[in-house]
């Protein structure tokens, strides 16, 4: 349970939304909202933030894609609907920038850092505790640098290229996050756009502080 100041604690709100194609009830960091748009073409929202009735699918490429298969949209939302061909690719494109956002507003923060030695000495403190190395970096020079004991706090999912948008560089393999600020939130998008790579090493549902929108 997350502590707030002067060392109480208090209660995080997780809200749960069906997947239309699992039919699981979980809970919305583990999903993915979409709606319709004014010409009723399927849309994801990756923010929630949407206006609109939502439509619910687990954050991976198998449930979309079952979803689209099955016409499962059409029979949730029931209209016809407008479903892009690559919705699925669009799906993660968006996760991806909306993750590298974050990591980039972070950065600004002063709660992001970038480079092989930065990030080799922030993972020694405790401020620091999530590693991102780009999935395409050298493994024995990654090796070398080694990840909080804190469970589901390493991501190696995004490429280099990926994380130097976010750092405002051609590209970067090595980077860390401090405790607090856009940390949760960061987990939570590397969770879902993990869903879409093949990957999934993070555990939403043991991020601490994480509040998701109960958006419809």
């Amino acid at each position: 349970m997350p502590v707030g100041r002067g060392g109480r604690t208090y209660r995080t709100e997780v809200v749960e939304r069906r997947c239309i194609a699992t039919k699981d009830t979980l809970p919305t960091s583990e999903l993915i909202r979409f709606v319709l748009g004014p010409d009723d073409t399927v849309t994801p929202d990756i923010s929630g933030r949407l206006p609109g009735r939502g439509m619910w699918v687990t954050a991976n490429r198998g449930a979309l894609n079952k979803a689209i298969d099955q016409s499962l949209f059409l029979k949730a939302a029931k209209q016809k609907v407008n479903v892009p061909e690559n919705l699925v690719d669009l799906t993660e494109r968006l996760i991806a920038k909306h993750a590298i956002n974050l990591l980039s507003m972070a950065r600004k923060s002063g709660h992001a850092i970038c480079g092989y030695e930065k990030t080799k000495s922030a993972m020694m403190s405790e401020r620091w505790y999530i590693l991102i190395q780009a999935e395409d970096g050298s493994a024995p020079q990654k090796q070398k640098i080694r990840p909080s004991a804190v469970a589901n706090s390493y991501i190696s999912w995004l490429t280099a290229q990926e994380l130097g948008l976010a750092f405002g560089r051609e590209s970067v393999i090595h980077a860390a996050v401090s405790k607090g600020g856009l940390s949760a939130r960061i987990l939570l998008e590397a969770n879902r756009l993990a869903g879409f790579r093949g990957k999934c090493d993070t555990d939403p549902s043991k991020i601490a502080g994480l509040k998701p929108a109960a958006k419809g």
